[in-house]
């Protein structure tokens, strides 16, 4: 590799000598990449004001770019890491889902080309991958899906328990790196939150801070499935699938059910929110005596209400999904406050106006649309995902190109000022934060899940998104193509698949959707 960042410092010093000027020599942008886990882009006041505000989160919007078709290969959390940290689709990089994958970190991945480049790398937080990080100077992740509370971190291979609450943890850890860096090498943070994950766990202070709002039911929260099998099969909605407990906490101290088989509400779950530890004992992610009780004084009466209501049917339905939306929204002010804290810091540190900060999520979510939770679906809320790009001196305002989490890679490779590995599937958008045109950006985006059979019984399907147009293939035990007119039925509601007179569009798009395959050599498509 005979580029490196420090090129861009000695063109700098050319440019002065040439003009007769002298000038420092530009320094080559650091990078602090924020990544939240199952965070949809409807909790974020900068994409939709419905639900909540996120002012630290927005000021990245205020201060730079808005993505407004910011997309996922392969809508699932270790999935879309591995796309990440390679720049290539599930089945290139071999990490297809969760429940079987292991990275392969002997592969070639962007910590491994920036450390080549000159550049210091970290990760903090969410790792989801079950190999070993490698490539990074320096890493200090969550363990599995990690904990909200005291979890238990993984630092350079030394496992260790840190008492407080996950969000905070990890920005803490993060800025702690920062201070210990190599002042004079630029440097890639790699911020991964575990929030907002299932099961939606507040931070003490964040408790009832949605209690006072009612919010409005997404208009397909009723949806009956109509046209689409596959829509229907799934086990993540929010009536059937929304477990009382595990999920909405209604875990009771008091009259323990121990039925054979049945444990009831009381029972199951207690061991995720019921720690009973010793005095001053602390135990990976188990609340200590003082998290405990705040978390007890808030939940159980919201226990004992729910009990006496002992509601049923559309009523229960509809509470489950204020609780999710209440506990799920107070995560958010967590993770919220801390992108404010790393802002503050890189701000008092003089690295603002030399850093790029990009904020998004490792997929979507849906927020009772569908009368879904979860995501893995190709449909629009768990396919799209937010991106927000602050870059010194960059584009501000919405860009509307359709880019895709395989682009992160090449995309902050061009912006260290590095070259772009031939193998690298995705495509740099640096263009676009530069506020450049750019010709012959891509028309369509190609999908691909693989997580069946598996928690949530969504089937396999693959897929090609166009401008305009949706189409999805389900297969594996079932065989359902799905037809969505973007335009005019943007909640996919109605399958025009096989209706007359969408034969030449359907031909058409399964078209591109082959030669998205061959492009992007899936073996499913050849």
């Amino acid at each position: 590799m005979d580029k490196t960042p420090f090129l861009m410092a000695l063109t700098g010093v050319a440019a002065a000598c040439s003009s007769g000027k002298e000038a420092a020599p530009e320094k080559p942008l650091n990078v602090v990449y924020i990544m939240c886990d199952d965070h949809s882009y409807q909790t974020i006041s900068a994409y939709d004001r419905r639900f909540m505000e996120t002012p630290n989160i927005d000021r990245l919007a205020d201060e730079g770019a808005r993505f407004t078709n910011s997309f996922v290969a392969n809508s699932l959390s270790g999935p879309s890491r591995a796309c990440l940290l390679t720049g290539k689709h599930s089945h290139k990089n071999g990490f297809t889902n969760n429940e079987h994958g292991i990275f392969d970190g002997s592969q070639q991945t962007l910590p491994k080309l920036l450390g080549a480049g000159g550049y210091q790398t970290a990760i903090v937080g969410k790792w989801h991958l079950v190999s070993d990080p490698t490539g990074f100077d320096y890493w200090d992740i969550l363990t599995g899906q990690g904990d909200y509370y005291n979890p238990v971190f993984i630092r350079n291979g030394e496992r260790l328990v840190r008492e407080g609450y996950s969000t905070d943890i990890t920005t803490d850890v993060a800025l702690q790196w920062l201070d210990r860096r190599a002042q004079d090498k630029p440097f890639c943070l790699f911020l991964h939150y575990k929030a907002p994950h299932r099961s939606w766990m507040p931070d003490g202070q964040d408790l009832g801070a949605f209690d006072d709002k009612e919010f409005p039911l997404p208009s397909t929260f009723w949806d009956d499935y109509a046209t689409r099998e596959a829509a229907a099969l799934q086990e993540m909605s929010i009536l059937k699938d929304m477990n009382l407990v595990y999920d909405l906490k209604l875990a009771d101290r008091e009259n323990e059910i121990h039925t054979p088989g049945n444990p009831g509400l009381e029972n199951y779950g207690r061991d995720l929110y019921r720690r009973n530890l010793p005095e001053g004992e602390l135990v990976p992610g188990r609340m200590n005596a003082a998290q405990q009780a705040a978390w007890d004084a808030y939940y159980d009466p919201i226990i004992r209400q729910f009990k006496r209501d002992s509601l049923q049917g559309k009523e229960l339905y509809a509470w489950k999904y204020q609780r999710y939306m209440r506990d799920y929204c107070s995560v958010i002010r967590s993770v919220d406050r801390n992108v404010g804290r790393v802002y503050e810091y890189l701000k008092e540190n003089g690295l603002l106006d030399n850093t790029v900060i990009i904020y998004t999520s490792d997929q979507g979510f849906f927020m009772g649309e569908h009368g879904y939770f979860d995501k893995r679906f190709m449909y629009e809320e768990s396919f799209r995902t937010p991106l927000l790009v602050r870059m010194p001196g960059g584009k501000k305002g919405d860009i509307d190109a359709m880019v895709q989490n395989i682009d992160y890679a090449p995309t902050i490779l061009e912006l260290a000022g590095l070259p772009v590995p031939e193998d690298i599937q995705g495509e740099s958008f640096a263009p676009f934060l530069k506020g450049k045109k750019v010709k012959d950006w891509r028309k369509s985006l190609y999908y691909h899940y693989y997580e069946f059979p598996a928690e949530h019984s969504v089937r396999r399907h693959y897929g090609v998104r166009t401008e305009r147009y949706s189409l999805m293939h389900f297969y594996n035990d079932i065989d359902e193509w799905e037809l969505f007119d973007l335009k005019t039925d943007p909640q996919q509601l109605h399958n025009l698949y096989g209706e007359p007179g969408t034969e030449k569009l359907t031909r058409k798009l399964k078209k591109e959707l082959r030669r998205l395959q061959q492009l992007y050599e899936d073996p499913i498509g050849q």
